[in-house]
């Protein structure tokens, strides 16, 4: 252990390990309450914090929305014209 470590591995923090590690899970579709249990949280507050959303899966998710077939379920628009005098 005298030989100096690469930079990445030079400036890891244990913190660090439990955001990938949370978010890992989050990716391989682990429950929030898993994840939860896995990184000893109490509350899922702290879980989102360590598991927080990628940018794929927002993306992902927005594109569900302006899909042709997102359109099967029942939805109703309401406009509300203002006058302006």
């Amino acid at each position: 252990m005298k030989d100096l470590a690469p930079w990445g591995f030079y400036n890891l923090r244990v913190h660090d390990l439990r955001h990938t590690f949370g978010r890992r899970l989050r990716a391989a579709g682990v429950s929030k309450e898993t994840r939860s249990a896995l990184l000893g949280h109490k509350t899922g507050d702290i879980t989102t914090h360590y598991s927080a959303a990628e940018i794929q899966e927002l993306i992902d998710a927005v594109a569900k929305i302006v899909e042709d077939n997102s359109r099967k379920s029942p939805a109703l628009t309401l406009l509300r014209a203002v006058s302006r005098q």
